[in-house]
């Protein structure tokens, strides 16, 4: 929490971390009131994911005028 927040059935002091369900945590995470705390490292890949290439296709011939043949 970065600021005390108290309610119905709750008090919360500035400093003190809350464990809430992912949703309703987004809601108070909101830079003034609370801010998201992960416990477990965020997980990146090992190797960057492999580049892809798009193949282009050739270019289309252009039929040839009619009665030219």
């Amino acid at each position: 929490m970065l600021t005390s927040v108290a309610g119905e059935g709750f008090s919360w002091r500035a400093g003190e971390e809350i464990d809430l369900p992912g949703a309703e945590a987004a809601k108070w995470a909101d830079g003034v009131r609370a801010e998201l705390v992960r416990d477990a490292p965020v997980e990146t890949p090992e190797q960057p994911p492999a580049v892809e290439r798009a193949a282009r296709r050739p270019a289309r011939r252009k039929a040839a005028p009619r009665g030219t043949e």
